[in-house]
């Protein structure tokens, strides 16, 4: 590399060349055979996903979460076949304000639920860059202990700009993790908001986790997030925060008041715990099987699960449609220049969606 300043302009100023760097390769990796890695047919994969294979388990889910073609087909056929195994865990979604604790929170939990035996999915959604799109993905820093147990599946996954921060697959990976023997089956997701919605509809319990001392207090009598909670905990109750924590229970039971009754007939209940020290955890648990046992005594219990059934129909029906509008050739070919027209004012929003529609659908026609 040369250095401008040994030109004579810059007289009694040298800087010495210095050493040659080496490639920051091996030049010995360069040269070893790249191992490719075994692809698995759709009856293997369900073979190992049914004794709990963890390996071939998120292999499978990685199947699911890919958008190509080939890879979609394969990941329908094995979920396909492991439905018959699926349906036989307690599903909870567990969300909150950002820093109110969760994934900690779920390192406690889950460590709580194994002790008393069987297995634990934890599916972790993480936020994506909107610029970038990458995720980080490190959920798993968070649950030190949890994360090393032989019983349990963390899988953290991006939300991909989908609804809520939860990721479009999701709800298959459940059938999944459902297949390969978990009876517990936590899905995190990125912060709460009005789409949560799509948490919600996809598990048997929400639990909403709060803070006391944030003004979120207030934020109770809004309605969304808090009509869909089945239960609130207010975390890190513990030293000088203990009167806080309890004050801003019975602010959010307050709250809850002014809201019409649960479809399940269930009255949710607010708890205050500390995740960090552990205490209270029990009694969270407590409150989940009394709310498990409600409603399946009642019946809302499997009518949950039949409309979330409906509703992912419905759901994967309009996915379905707009990757076959936007992967259409002649849509392709015709939105730049809708787009374009647009933005030169030669045509409203409106007008151009309908031409584009228009098109799409009298190529169906052909």
């Amino acid at each position: 590399m040369k250095h401008p300043e040994n030109n004579e302009e810059y007289k009694g100023l040298v800087v010495n060349k210095g050493i040659e760097q080496p490639d920051s390769v091996s030049p010995y990796l360069k040269n070893r055979p790249k191992r490719k890695r075994r692809e698995f047919s759709v009856n293997e994969f369900v073979e190992g996903i049914l004794k709990g294979d963890i390996t071939i388990l998120s292999q499978a889910v990685t199947l699911v979460e890919s958008m190509k073609p080939e890879h979609q087909a394969i990941a329908q056929e094995v979920i396909e076949k492991c439905l018959p195994s699926s349906g036989n865990s307690i599903r909870i979604g567990i969300s909150g304000v950002p820093g109110a604790g969760k994934s900690t929170s779920i390192d406690v939990f889950g460590l709580h639920v194994l002790d008393q035996g069987g297995k634990l999915a934890v599916l972790a959604i993480d936020p994506s860059s909107e610029r970038s799109k990458g995720s980080i993905l490190g959920d798993k820093t968070r649950m030190e202990r949890l994360s090393i147990h032989p019983d349990s599946f963390i899988r953290p996954s991006p939300a991909a700009g989908s609804l809520g921060g939860v990721a479009r697959k999701t709800r298959e990976t459940i059938i999944l993790c459902e297949a390969a023997g978990f009876n517990k089956i936590f899905v995190e997701t990125v912060g709460v908001g009005q789409s949560e919605t799509a948490v919600h509809s996809m598990v048997d319990f929400f639990l909403l986790i709060q803070l006391a001392g944030t003004g979120d207090e207030l934020q109770g009598i809004k309605r969304g997030i808090m009509e869909m909670a089945d239960g609130i905990v207010i975390n890190k109750s513990d030293g000088s925060n203990i009167e806080k924590a309890k004050l801003a229970a019975t602010q959010f039971r307050n709250a809850l008041h002014l809201f019409p009754a649960p479809e399940s007939g269930w009255t949710p209940q607010v708890l205050t715990y500390s995740g960090f020290y552990n205490l209270g955890v029990k009694e969270i648990w407590d409150m989940i099987y009394d709310y498990m046992d409600f409603v399946k005594e009642n019946g809302y219990f499997q009518y949950r699960r039949n409309e979330q059934s409906k509703y992912w129909m419905y759901e994967s029906i309009n996915e379905q449609l707009k990757d076959s509008f936007y992967n259409n050739e002649k849509i392709q070919s015709l939105l730049q220049q809708k787009e374009q027209q647009v933005l030169n004012a030669d045509l409203t929003s409106f007008v151009a969606a309908k031409s584009l529609l228009d098109t799409y659908f009298e190529e169906l026609r052909k």
